[in-house]
């Protein structure tokens, strides 16, 4: 079943998160990804997110996206999104009722 890595923030440090993008970038299409979304200006209409910023990558699986996010490529930027943002990501199943 699909899986998705969601991820909603703003951007505090343009520099800094143009070198995590230089950096992750390559990781998702190595990791089975497939950019789903990305929308620097997400139109909230319901609660309260941490910014508008949203990105959404596809991957076959949770297994799948969780190996991404767990690789050493990826891990090597992710610590340059973290510092240049506030915001929260997650994984979610595109079909998952519990159980």
């Amino acid at each position: 079943m699909a899986a998705y890595f969601i991820a909603q923030y703003v951007v505090n440090d343009a520099k800094l998160y143009a070198e995590y993008q230089a950096a992750a970038g390559p990781t998702i299409g190595a990791g089975g990804g497939e950019v789903v979304s990305f929308d620097v200006a997400a139109e909230t209409i319901e609660g309260n997110p941490p910014g508008p910023q949203t990105v959404i990558v596809k991957f076959e699986n949770t297994e799948a996206a969780k190996a991404w996010y767990q690789s050493p490529e990826y891990q090597a930027a992710l610590g340059k999104r973290l510092a240049a943002t506030e915001g929260f990501a997650i994984i979610s199943q595109s079909m998952n009722f519990g159980g």
